[in-house]
């Protein structure tokens, strides 16, 4: 079926007058920002409109929400259905609500955003839901005011990235230091110094090192590491901030 039923016009539920005489009706949406790391490139998944208003015109990837759903529950079947994965992180961004901002009909969207970590499999699997990977630096005009909540989204993981590390969210199981400040500077949109964050990060000790080296890069190769949950929790029970 792929990722076409995109603020789409359909029945609502009659309305029982006896306790909302007067209400209009409102469609009820959910857009999803999905942030994806190659390792290399922090991205952003876009899909290609297929319907009316907008056919043909890049956009976020939504659905309306169901009657029999809850708002988050509509957002994570958003994102199996347009990516075929679940159980990744995802968390609601805002509410957008502006009087005429779709003109299909009084649409409210309630935006999530999610971080997968992304697998050359997963990068060319989302083409057989008719949906395409950007550099976040080079996303295009997107329908109505889905850029507005690529920039909000893409705020909120700068914030939480500097106080939780939510970056690890984008990276494989298995990853090495220069891979970790890569996704940073992705992240923040500046280059950080070599030294002075692998300092930092290591002195968290959050990090768990692995006998094993990443020599996709270079011959002598480079360790890998894995992100210890346990003991960024217990820092975390203790006081200490995760900040980079």
């Amino acid at each position: 079926m792929g990722i076409q039923n995109f603020h789409l016009t359909f029945m609502l539920p009659s309305i029982n007058n006896t306790f909302y005489s007067g209400a209009g009706p409102i469609l009820v949406a959910v857009d999803c920002i999905i942030f994806g790391f190659d390792k290399q490139r922090l991205k952003l998944l876009l899909f290609k409109r297929k319907v009316e208003p907008f056919k043909n015109e890049w956009s976020l990837i939504g659905r309306f929400v169901k009657s029999d759903e809850s708002v988050y529950t509509a957002a994570e079947r958003v994102l199996e259905e347009s990516t075929g994965l679940s159980g990744v992180f995802m968390e609601q961004l805002a509410c957008y609500g502006a009087e005429g901002r779709d003109p299909g009909g009084r649409v409210i969207s309630i935006a999530h955003y999610a971080l997968i970590r992304l697998e050359e499999q997963e990068e060319q699997a989302v083409e057989t839901y008719q949906a395409h990977w950007y550099e976040v630096d080079k996303v295009p005009p997107l329908i109505l005011d889905h850029n507005d909540m690529v920039a909000d989204a893409f705020s909120k993981l700068r914030r939480r990235a500097r106080y939780q590390p939510v970056g690890f969210e984008l990276l494989p199981e298995k990853f090495t230091i220069p891979q970790l400040q890569t996704l940073y500077e992705a992240i923040y949109q500046k280059p950080l110094d070599r030294r002075n964050f692998r300092k930092k990060i290591l002195s968290m000790k959050i990090l768990e090192k692995l006998p094993e080296k990443d020599k996709s890069g270079s011959r002598k190769g480079a360790f890998l590491y894995r992100f210890d949950e346990n003991k960024y929790q217990e820092l975390m029970a203790r006081g200490v901030d995760f900040e980079l």
